[in-house]
C-alpha cells in the first residue's frame, strides 16, 4: 500500500523526530540545515559532496573510524512498519513489545531443530562488538556499534545439510503488541533471507545490543539481524524463526515491489532504486548542531567489498539486485 506524497522529497530529508521535539534548540536558533526544516525544499543532489570514507580493510573490517551515529538518533530515526511507518513510530510505539521470555524456531534442512529459549539458542557462543555502516535504501545511513555473535557460529550447531541452499528469517506478527500489523501496509508477518554462504559470511551478525546495550525495541529487540553490505531492510528485527530452504525464500519488500527490491539488494550505488539515485547518501549524525552531515559518495557493498564481493563472482548485479 503505498501512500501519496505532498512533495517529492525523499523520507530520509525529513527532520527526524528526536531532533523537532527539541524545541530549545529550534527557538534558540540551533544551525539547523534549512533544507530539513523546509519539509519539502529542494534537494541537495547537486550539492558537492565530501570524499568517501575509507572502506573496511582485510586487516580489521569489523570497525570503522567513522564517527558512531549517536545513541539517541539510532535509536529515534527507524524503520519498522510493525509499529507504524513514520521514522518517529517505533520509538514511541515499540515499548508494547514484550521480549522476555522469547523463544526462536529453528526448522528445514538440518540436523537439529525444535523451538528453543533465547538463551539457550546463544549460550556458550562468542559475543563481540562490531562498529558497522548501516545504509538505508532511502538514501541515509549510520554508524552504529553492534553487539551480538557471527551467525555461521550459530547455524553450524544445527547442522545444516546438503539441501539447505538458504536461510529463511521470519519476525514475529502480534497485533497486540504491533500496531502496525493491524494494516495491510505489507504481507505480514515480515520475512527475509540470505543465500546459506551470505548467511555464513563471519561478517554476517545476529545483534542482541548496540551502544553497550540491549537492544531497544524500536531496533529489533530482542534479536536481529545485520548485513552491513547489504541495505537496512536485510536486517530483520525480532526474529522468532530461522529456516534453512533449499529454495530462494520470499522476502517482503521484494514480494510487495519487486521492481524495487531485489532479493539480494547489495549496496550498489550504480543501481538506483526506480524513484531517487542510490549514487549518495546522507549520514545521520545527530549531534546538537545539524541533523544529518554531508552527503557522501555510497561505496560498493557500503564499503565491505574487500571482503564480500568474491561471493558474487561471475554475477551480473544488475539483474541480480
Amino acid at each position: 500500500m503505498r501512500r501519496p506524497w505532498s512533495c517529492s522529497l525523499p523520507e530520509a530529508e525529513v527532520t527526524p523526530a528526536w531532533v523537532y521535539q527539541r524545541r530549545r534548540l529550534l527557538l534558540g536558533g540551533a544551525a539547523l540545515p534549512l533544507l530539513a526544516l523546509s519539509g519539502c525544499a529542494k534537494s541537495r543532489e547537486d550539492t558537492p559532496v565530501p570524499a568517501a570514507p575509507a572502506p573496511a580493510s582485510a586487516g580489521d573490517p569489523f570497525r570503522t573510524g567513522e564517527p558512531q551515529t549517536t545513541f539517541e538518533a539510532a535509536s529515534s530515526y527507524n524503520n519498522f512498519y510493525e509499529f507504524g511507518t513514520g521514522k518517529a513510530d517505533p520509538a514511541r510505539r515499540a515499548q508494547t513489545l514484550r521480549t522476555a521470555p522469547w523463544t526462536v524456531e529453528i526448522s528445514g534442512a538440518a540436523e537439529t531443530t525444535g523451538r528453543f529459549a533465547l538463551d539457550d539458542l546463544l549460550r556458550g557462543l562468542p559475543v563481540e562488538e562490531r562498529i558497522y555502516r548501516l545504509r538505508c535504501v532511502e538514501g541515509w545511513s549510520m554508524v552504529i556499534p553492534w553487539r551480538g555473535i557471527e551467525l555461521g557460529g550459530l547455524l553450524k550447531r544445527f547442522g545444516p545439510t546438503v539441501n539447505a541452499k538458504y536461510v529463511a528469517f521470519t519476525t514475529l506478527a502480534d497485533p497486540e503488541q504491533m500496531p502496525g500489523v493491524r494494516y495491510p501496509v505489507l504481507d505480514w508477518p515480515y520475512v527475509e533471507g540470505l543465500r546459506i554462504d551470505e548467511a555464513m559470511h563471519p561478517l554476517t551478525i545476529l545483534a542482541t545490543g548496540m551502544y553497550g546495550r540491549d537492544l531497544p525495541n524500536q531496533n529489533g529487540a530482542p534479536l536481529r539481524l545485520v548485513v552491513p553490505w547489504k541495505y537496512g531492510f536485510k536486517s530483520i528485527k525480532s526474529i522468532i524463526r530461522i529456516a534453512f530452504v533449499e529454495s530462494q525464500p520470499p522476502t517482503s519488500w521484494n514480494r510487495s515491489q519487486p521492481s524495487e527490491y531485489g532479493f539480494y539488494s547489495n549496496v550498489n550505488p550504480d543501481v538506483d532504486h526506480p524513484r531517487w539515485s542510490q549514487k549518495t547518501e546522507r549520514r545521520l549524525a545527530g549531534s546538537s548542531n545539524t541533523l544529518f552531515a554531508h552527503r557522501i559518495p555510497t561505496l560498493p557493498f557500503n564499503g565491505y567489498a574487500e571482503q564480500v564481493a568474491g561471493l558474487y563472482a561471475g554475477m551480473d548485479l544488475r539483474r541480480y539486485f
